[in-house]
């Protein structure tokens, strides 16, 4: 699973939105992935169920969360999205995102060991959240993704599959 393929692939790079609520915010980031048919309604409705048991376990960093839910349910491809808003919404633990990138894993180990350090080097980059606010075009966001394949965390990743 490579980002920039899957971003390619499922269209799924949306910008400068708008959203009023954090449920708004992952319908947002989840649609891409329904459209391109990686993943079915099914998969925005378990990242909501899992978001209101476990709170906003997904918020991984100052301004970014990661939404995703178990993987394989509801997911009929690995996939990524990602989808910027102009202004951000709160959790309900009080934690303020305006950048979504939400993965959809057919298994656990996809999304640890190919997911994760792909995500880890993209927002490594320094600035990288408000970069990413800033971008006025998915080329931009590419453009972002391949200055991070020089982080250390992709060494040794086999990212062209």
């Amino acid at each position: 699973m490579n980002l920039t393929k899957a971003f390619k692939e499922n269209n799924s790079i949306r910008l400068g939105l708008q959203a009023t609520t954090w449920q708004e915010a992952i319908k947002l980031s989840v649609e891409p992935l329904i459209e391109s048919g990686a993943v079915v309604e099914k998969y925005y409705e378990n990242i909501i169920a899992s978001t209101e048991e476990h709170g906003p376990y997904y918020v991984l960093m100052p301004g970014m969360a990661m939404p995703h839910a178990m993987a394989g349910d509801g997911v009929n491809r690995d996939a990524f999205s990602l989808v910027t808003l102009k202004e951000p919404v709160a959790f309900s633990d009080g934690k303020e995102v305006s950048v979504l990138l939400c993965l959809a894993a057919t298994s656990a180990a996809i999304h640890t060991s190919v997911a994760i350090p792909q995500i880890i080097a993209l927002f490594e980059l320094e600035n990288s959240i408000q970069r990413l606010v800033d971008c006025q075009s998915p080329e931009q966001v590419l453009a972002m993704v391949e200055e991070s394949k020089n982080s250390p965390y992709l060494e040794g990743l086999d990212l062209e599959g």
